[in-house]
């Protein structure tokens, strides 16, 4: 029996964790954060974007999660972002997940799922 990527993260515990990381490395690029920042005065508004994340990585990488938000051009509708911002985004993602002792097979299906979505979320 296979291992999913879901169990890879570890689990709902594991991917909330890498998400805490992932934003909290947005606030620190430069590249990307003026998108994020504004979010630390709005606490509830950040909280219910990361459960939003948590659920979708959750549910799209095989766990048991029930993603209820927006798709993903209906959420970034608007917000213009650049193929460079994205790129950047992909870099916090990966070193969440190197900080989090995310293997290289499992990094790799993470880019998988990450580059799969870029049509949907750049320059919408």
């Amino acid at each position: 029996m296979s291992t999913t990527l879901f169990e890879k993260l570890g689990g709902r515990e594991g991917i909330s964790n890498i998400v805490n990381d992932t934003v909290e490395n947005h606030m620190n690029n430069t590249a990307v954060n003026a998108r994020f920042l504004p979010y630390k005065s709005e606490p509830e508004k950040l909280d219910k974007i990361k459960k939003h994340t948590i659920d979708f990585f959750s549910m799209g990488s095989g766990g048991s999660a029930n993603y209820t938000g927006r798709d993903m051009e209906t959420a970034h509708k608007g917000m213009n972002i650049s193929p460079g911002e994205y790129m950047h985004t992909i870099d916090d993602i990966f070193a969440a997940l190197d900080k989090n002792s995310i293997d290289e097979a499992a990094k790799k299906e993470v880019l998988y799922i990450l580059w799969s979505l870029k049509g949907m979320i750049i320059a919408k």
